[in-house]
């Protein structure tokens, strides 16, 4: 029994020298800043030179509560979260459906599909830039080309959200098509001959065996996605650093803002603090229904 109970604490010993070197990263980089910048909001830190830090308790949230800006850029992360999520679903199940199908010269289209995917955030914003661009831009060249005439797509207050949500979407296309292209490949193909023998369309054979079997993978990519798109900054900072007056500003924009060109740290770090607990929220209500599902299957 001795020997036994040491070769237990023996192997417990061996499985934490292995496992602090991958928990150091994560305690350096994700635990100690969370948990700094958590502190951060009850003080009315600034970046102004020798400036103290004094603990004010509430003070930062009270006034958040009340500041409309930060509320309404809420609204806009929503807006902007929501429908990038809900586009990128419908348009990578499309692309899906196709690639999945017997179509010629799949491996390139494959290929073409994902170039979105190797591109950085930056780089995509600065050629939709351009694209965009009111004097020079394809997009205007084209309807001015049909006697339309341009739009100052980034610069005008109708069209600023819409145009980001097109890149946002343009740009999460690839991961969730590739996510859904592996779940059909998942499904039994006997399952659609027997429903094709059985005399149902392809409308049908999706609606009734594709959909039903996809439906954890859309779940778990819309609710992962709109957290990603929540938490996103430099896309929208590079396409139109929040402008025009406020159009495209999402919380960790105006966070970022907030922080570095008005230098208010304190009040910034209520503003993540915020930010950190409706994504947790978002957060718990995925995992719930991961661990229902997880549930269903065992049982």
């Amino acid at each position: 029994m001795k020997r036994a109970g040491h070769r237990v604490r023996a192997q417990r010993r061996e499985a934490i020298v292995l496992v602090i070197p991958a928990l150091l990263p994560i305690l350096i980089f994700s635990v100690i800043p969370l948990v700094s910048g958590v502190a951060l909001g009850f003080t009315d830190a600034t970046l102004a030179r020798n400036a103290e830090i004094n603990f004010i308790g509430l003070g930062n949230f009270i006034e958040l509560f009340g500041d409309h800006r930060f509320w309404g850029s809420f609204g806009i992360g929503i807006v902007w979260a929501g429908a990038v999520a809900l586009l990128t679903l419908i348009a990578a199940m499309g692309l899906a459906l196709l690639l999945n199908s017997d179509l010629r010269l799949k491996g390139l289209t494959r290929v073409l599909a994902l170039i979105p995917w190797a591109m950085p955030p930056v780089v995509i914003a600065i050629v939709w830039r351009m694209i965009y661009n009111p004097n020079s831009g394809p997009l205007n060249g084209v309807l001015e080309s049909f006697g339309i005439p341009g739009v100052n797509w980034l610069g005008d207050f109708s069209t600023a959200l819409p145009a980001v949500i097109v890149v946002g979407v343009w740009a999460g296309i690839p991961q969730t098509t590739v996510l859904l292209l592996a779940g059909m490949q998942s499904i039994s193909a006997e399952q659609h001959e027997a429903a094709a023998v059985d005399g149902a369309g392809a409308f049908r054979r999706f609606w009734h065996i594709t959909l039903p079997g996809l439906r954890p993978i859309i779940f778990a990519v819309t609710a992962l996605d709109f957290i990603w798109q929540f938490n996103s900054f430099g896309l929208i900072y590079v396409l139109t650093e929040g402008g025009p007056g406020g159009r495209t500003m999402i919380p960790p924009l105006f966070t970022y803002l907030e922080a570095f060109r008005n230098r208010e740290i304190g009040y910034a770090s209520a503003m993540g603090d915020v930010l950190v607990i409706a994504i947790l929220l978002i957060l718990s209500l995925y995992l719930v229904n991961q661990f229902r599902q997880t549930k269903e299957a065992r049982s």
